[in-house]
């Protein structure tokens, strides 16, 4: 029997909608997490709800790995450049003047120093029991209050005593 013009392809249980899902989306969910993209970006692209990408992760393995891999490698990428930024690095880059009504170009190699910044960041992050910059104080002992036990007529006596002496 010929299909009909409208007809859909039908999901595997034959009920609901049919996926947006496309293979291609693969490649370019990966390159869109090296760009940074959150869940939620994604979805935004694929013009489809979150839920709906959590459920392609789910049905999709390829899809899921294709996500933690660019997520992977934007990290990787974002904590070397923090790296480098804490020690300082050089790169080369280019003098251009004007010499004589003329445009000189120099290469050369500049020199970028550590960043204190950078640096407390990075430790703070990697091992914040030796840098966070709050410290866990215990305190020991007991203490004792002599005056716990008073009553309330007791109370309002020392109260009155103190307020006379001001």
């Amino acid at each position: 029997m010929p299909k009909k013009k409208d007809e859909v392809k039908s999901t595997s249980k034959g009920r609901g909608r049919p996926t947006k899902y496309k293979s291609e989306y693969t490649a370019q969910v990966e390159k869109l997490c090296l760009l940074g993209a959150t869940d939620k970006d994604i979805a935004d692209f694929f013009d489809v709800d979150e839920s709906t990408i959590n459920r392609w992760k789910l049905e999709h393995s390829d899809f899921c790995e294709s996500i933690k891999k660019g997520k992977m490698l934007a990290d990787a990428n974002v904590a070397n450049s923090l790296y480098q930024r804490a020690l300082g690095y050089e790169a080369p880059d280019i003098d251009i003047r004007v010499i004589e009504n003329q445009i000189v170009e120099t290469p050369l190699i500049k020199h970028y120093p550590p960043d204190p910044t950078s640096a407390i960041f990075w430790l703070k992050n990697r091992q914040p029991d030796k840098w966070r910059d709050k410290q866990i104080q215990e305190i020991s002992g007991t203490v004792t209050n002599q005056n716990i036990n008073l009553s309330n007529d007791e109370f309002r006596e020392i109260a009155q005593d103190l307020l006379k002496k001001v």
